[in-house]
């Protein structure tokens, strides 16, 4: 078996764990139907990003970026977003804010813009190119935001609800686990027949994913996580 399928069934595995575990939190008030579908999205967005793992002949020319996989990806999320018990709206894919959260949100904008913006000026990159930049700015955010904090955080709130309010934004197991996938995928790797596993791009990501998950809750839309998720990527290259 492939090392990178052995990886997923790793990283989605330890979310169907930690959604177990919910489920017991949640005394079992949980919509099982869409926890599994969620669990098996995950699966198969993994095998679209790898681009069925190199078996799918796409090739956008000569670039060290994952321009295919990305694009297929985004399309998987918009086409799941598309299904009438999903709809685009209701995942975040719109540019409507919800104005009553929309104050907060962009305080919480600003100051991780401004925490990117130090953080790239203590780091200074080694510069960049085109291909680069322009990748950077574009698909790291329409791809990873759409899905996690779009169709999957959509699907897991479905199974566990939204019965916390924190800062004014509704939220429950669903933020808990996408945070974790977006960690995992991050983190976790698997070769020369044993796993791998770093904890600083977990805490990263995981804490980035549920504070982006607020910004989503809180506006109702995925465009600022969009935003701030690509502009945190590209800071990097041009300080």
């Amino acid at each position: 078996m492939p090392d990178a399928v052995i990886a997923m069934l790793g990283w989605v595995g330890a979310v169907a764990l930690a959604g177990l575990a919910a489920a017991m939190l949640s005394r079992g008030r949980v919509r099982w139907g869409w926890l599994v579908a969620a669990l098996l999205l995950m699966a198969v967005y993994d095998a679209v990003l790898t681009r069925g793992y190199g078996h799918i002949p796409l090739d956008f020319g000569p670039s060290r970026w994952n321009w295919e996989g990305k694009t297929l990806a985004v399309m998987l999320s918009l086409a799941v977003a598309s299904l009438p018990l999903v709809g685009w709206r209701r995942s975040g894919l719109t540019l409507h804010q919800d104005r009553q959260g929309l104050k907060g949100a962009l305080i919480l904008s600003g100051l991780l813009f401004l925490l990117f913006l130090g953080l790239a000026i203590a780091m200074p990159g080694e510069g960049f190119d085109a291909d680069s930049l322009v990748f950077q700015l574009t698909m790291p955010g329409l791809d990873e935001e759409i899905f996690y904090r779009g169709v999957l955080l959509l699907m897991l709130n479905e199974a566990f609800g939204r019965p916390v309010r924190v800062l004014g934004a509704q939220m429950g197991w669903g933020a808990m686990l996408t945070a974790l996938a977006f960690g995992l995928t991050h983190a976790l790797g698997y070769r020369d027949g044993a796993f791998t596993f770093d904890w600083a791009p977990m805490a990263t990501t995981g804490l980035a994913g549920l504070l982006l998950v607020w910004l989503r809750e809180k506006t109702g839309s995925v465009l600022l996580p969009v935003l701030l998720h690509n502009y945190g990527n590209a800071v990097f290259m041009l300080v």
